[in-house]
Parts: C-alpha cells; structure tokens; sequence
C-alpha cells in the first residue's frame, strides 16, 4: 500500500529513508521477522533499494574485500578458482544473472514462509539427499524416486496454491531460520576456493554480508529486489576484480 511519502519529492523521501532504514535493518538483523514486502511499484521500493545497494557494495569494497585480501596474503590461501571452470565468456552472464537468480530461488525464495514454497523446499532438500546417494542405489529405483519427488512438488504447489499464511511453527523459528539460511550460504561458497581450512572461513565474510541483507530486502521489498541487488554486487565486485587485474 503505497504512503504518503511514496509521492514526496525524491529528496525528501531520501532524507526520510536514511534516517529510517539503518534503524529498520539493525532491529530486523537483531531480531528477524516474517514481513509484507512493499514491492518496487512505488518510487518508496526502489529508493530503499538503491540505499540497500549502496550499502551493500559500499561493505564490499571498502571494508570486507580488502580485509580479506590482506587476511589471503597472511595465511598464504589461494585464490578463488570457481570461475575458472567456466567456457570463455560465461563469467559476466554467470555472476551477474545465473547466479543472483539461483541463489535467491534456493537461499531466499522460500523464506516468506507461504506453505507450497516450503513444500518445494522440502522436496528439494530430499531431491539433493537422493542425489547425494544415487550412486548406492539401483537406478531404477533412483528413476522411480526422482520422480516420485518431481510430482509430489507438483501436486503440493497446485494444491496449496490457497494457502498464504506461513504456518504457525515458521513463524516462530523464523529468527533462526534466517540466520542458519545466511551461514549455509556463506559456507557453501567457501568451494569457491581450491581447499577450505579453518584458516578459509574469513574469506566468505562478503557472502555472510550479503545474505543478511539479502534477507532483508527479500522481507522488506521482496524477491525481484532481492534479484536486483545481488546481480548489482557481483557486477560491482566483477568490475573492481577487472579493474585490479
């Protein structure tokens, strides 16, 4: 629903957000809350975006990046090898869609709570379980259960299609779901490096970063924005990696 300050000059709601949203995203980091996204069909949406965008890569590239950098050189860690795997000219179209687009699905698509994104959720985790042993098992029984799983996820998208309230349980676990949704993102690039160490864990401070306000924006602004800002961090990162050689 759009306020009265939706429709005030552009500087004026700037001045109002940048008194507001830092106190907004402290007490929702300090306490995480299921909330109603206000979308980005109002100037409102999009002006907290582009602030949280400023934020997030202005914590990137003065702060986290070059900490890490000098914590690299310390502990003697190799680089990131993960794009190296890339074909010839994937990297941009890899990390500046592909990847903000998957990791939001998987990471933050979910985490309004509405009962059919749980339902996939679920079945996802059981499709990635089954894959992880597909080896140990006969591959007819394998085919079988992979699909059992495809129209399970099928069946209770259509029919929970209705239902919009997150259940009770979600809510109140809500804190720690976000924050254990945050970590396993920021762990999961740590195969970004060639080997990971206790010596490694540092070096995935920009992905902590990014998943808490990530979550965030998915919460207050809502899933596209959350799309917006990660693809706008990677191009920025890209671009100051580019830039450094």
């Amino acid at each position: 629903m759009a306020t009265r300050s939706d429709h005030a000059a552009p500087p004026a709601l700037l001045r109002e957000l940048a008194r507001e949203l830092p106190r907004e995203l402290l007490r929702f980091l300090k306490r995480p809350a299921l909330l109603t996204p206000i979308g980005l069909g109002s100037r409102r949406g999009w002006s907290m975006l582009g602030m949280l965008e400023v934020l997030h890569v202005g914590g990137l590239i003065l702060v986290l990046l070059p900490l890490i950098s000098l914590w690299q050189q310390a502990m003697h860690l190799s680089p990131p090898s993960a794009f190296d795997k890339l074909p010839p000219g994937w990297l941009l179209p890899f990390t500046v869609l592909i990847a903000p687009v998957g990791e939001e699905l998987v990471f933050r698509g979910w985490q309004t709570g509405r009962p059919r994104a749980l339902w996939l959720l679920g079945c996802a985790v059981l499709f990635a379980v089954a894959a992880i042993f597909a080896a140990a098992m006969p591959p007819l029984v394998l085919v079988a259960l992979l699909a059992a799983l495809a129209l399970a996820a099928i069946g209770g998208w259509f029919a929970l299609r209705e239902r919009r309230s997150p259940p009770g349980w979600y809510v109140r676990a809500y804190p720690a779901v976000f924050w254990i949704a945050a970590l396993v993102f920021a762990g999961v690039h740590l195969t970004n490096y060639p080997s990971a160490s206790i010596a490694s864990l540092p070096l995935v401070l920009p992905q902590l970063w990014a998943a808490l306000l990530l979550g965030f924006t998915r919460q207050r602004i809502g899933l596209p924005a959350a799309m917006l800002q990660h693809a706008g961090a990677n191009a920025a990162t890209l671009l100051l990696v580019q830039l450094g050689g």
